[in-house]
């Protein structure tokens, strides 16, 4: 079997024709510059998509910090309404308003009759506030004699007319305390009867 190494004929020159015999560089240049553009192209857009996921994480905590505030002021308005809505408020603000508590309701049934007996809402009497502390009752006032009747008046005084002023009841003229002598009065809630 020999075979000569002359022109190849038919399916075989075909073929001959589509590859190059020799090496050639024109046809590596273009697969290397497709090569160079498509790393080229994916580096650029790692670094965009990174870029992006960065400022989408940044905004994503900007957006939690400000989620969390929100949410703190949320509880802290939801405090503030519980606290108005505690019944003792608001009692205590339906009396600021003049507002009294109702009378006793009346109902009516599914047949049409009045069940209960109304009655209207009366003001209460005025009066020291609930909410404040009540005061003690005075102590019943005692009536003190003067120890000693004031001093006559003396040349000094009556000179320019004018009189001295009388002194405490229980004090002389020289600062110092005199003994007191209290009359007892009668108890004011007995009545002598």
């Amino acid at each position: 079997m020999s075979t000569a190494k002359g022109p190849h004929k038919g399916r075989a020159a075909r073929l001959g024709r589509l590859m190059p015999s020799g090496p050639s560089s024109a046809a590596r240049t273009p697969f290397v510059l497709l090569v160079v553009v498509l790393l080229g192209g994916g580096l650029i857009s790692l670094l965009v998509l990174n870029s992006a996921l960065n400022q989408g994480s940044f905004r994503l905590n900007e957006l939690k910090n400000r989620t969390t505030e929100l949410t703190d002021e949320e509880q802290a308005l939801q405090r503030d309404v519980d606290d108005y809505a505690a019944p003792d408020a608001l009692e205590r603000r339906a009396r600021e308003l003049g507002m009294v508590p109702g009378g006793s309701p009346a109902f009516l049934g599914p047949d049409g009759k009045v069940l209960g007996e109304p009655s209207e809402a009366v003001a209460p009497k005025p009066g020291p506030t609930p909410t404040a502390a009540p005061t003690p009752p005075p102590a019943p006032a005692r009536t003190t004699a003067p120890a000693t009747p004031p001093p006559a008046a003396t040349g000094s005084g009556t000179a320019s007319g004018t009189a001295k002023p009388p002194t405490a009841p229980g004090t002389t003229g020289t600062g110092t305390t005199a003994p007191r002598t209290t009359a007892t009065a009668p108890d004011p809630t007995t009545s002598g009867r």
